[in-house]
């Protein structure tokens, strides 16, 4: 099975929540995705009500920290916080790049989060939807979005000739590693270009002498 843990580590929270239920979904969502910490910013919740919806019981495995006020709020070093929001100058979350240790905080579906929390956000993020999500679906969201780029998971198939479907398990290309290394160390490489009839000139070298008999060349 393939694990949750990428590189680096992350931590979600919420600010001035008091739904109950919300805040225990969220965290087993996050214990779900392996969070490293969970936290609270002035949240009002009943944290027995709470494990109504965290069957999982969260804060007996994963460190829960409640702060009173925004200005309380202490992270690791060098830990990015990032605000979840419904904002125009918020970067749209299949866009974003997602720092290597952060911590993820979301605000009430009404109010969102307040100015002092945004005030100390490194990124706003925002997903692309016509409204706002209930709490835990928008940072499962996230979360998820974070395992795709921070994980080794098999590329999808692309192109309208591709059937529907995955790679087989074990044949992972896909890697965040700076040096642009597979999970296995070897170098990522892509294949020379493929025309379906016509090899353009610009393609140059061997594959502009239009022979069909190569198969780097041939038609799909």
């Amino acid at each position: 099975m393939q694990g949750t843990s990428g590189r680096g580590y992350f931590g979600i929270g919420v600010e001035g929540v008091s739904k109950s239920a919300n805040v225990g979904a969220l965290l087993r969502t996050a214990h779900a995705f392996g969070a490293s910490f969970c936290f609270t910013v002035g949240a009002g919740w009943d944290s027995r009500c709470a494990r109504r919806a965290d069957t999982a019981d969260t804060p007996a495995h994963v460190p829960l920290w409640r702060f009173d006020r925004p200005e309380d709020l202490a992270l690791p070093a060098g830990c990015a916080l990032v605000g979840i929001e419904l904002l125009d100058s918020a970067t749209d979350l299949p866009s974003f790049r997602h720092p290597l240790s952060a911590a993820y905080v979301l605000g009430p579906e009404r109010s969102g989060l307040s100015p002092a929390i945004l005030g100390r956000c490194r990124h706003v993020v925002r997903i692309p939807t016509r409204f706002s999500l209930n709490l835990a679906v928008a940072g499962a969201l996230v979360l998820y979005d974070r395992l795709l780029q921070q994980g080794r998971y098999a590329e999808r198939p692309v192109g309208s000739m591709t059937p529907p479907g995955g790679a087989p398990k074990g044949e992972v290309h896909n890697d965040a590693s700076p040096d642009g290394r597979g999970a296995t160390g070897s170098p990522a490489r892509h294949g020379r270009p493929r025309f379906r009839r016509t090899i353009p000139d610009w393609a140059g070298g061997e594959a502009a002498t239009g022979r069909r008999g190569d198969k780097d060349n041939a038609a799909e």
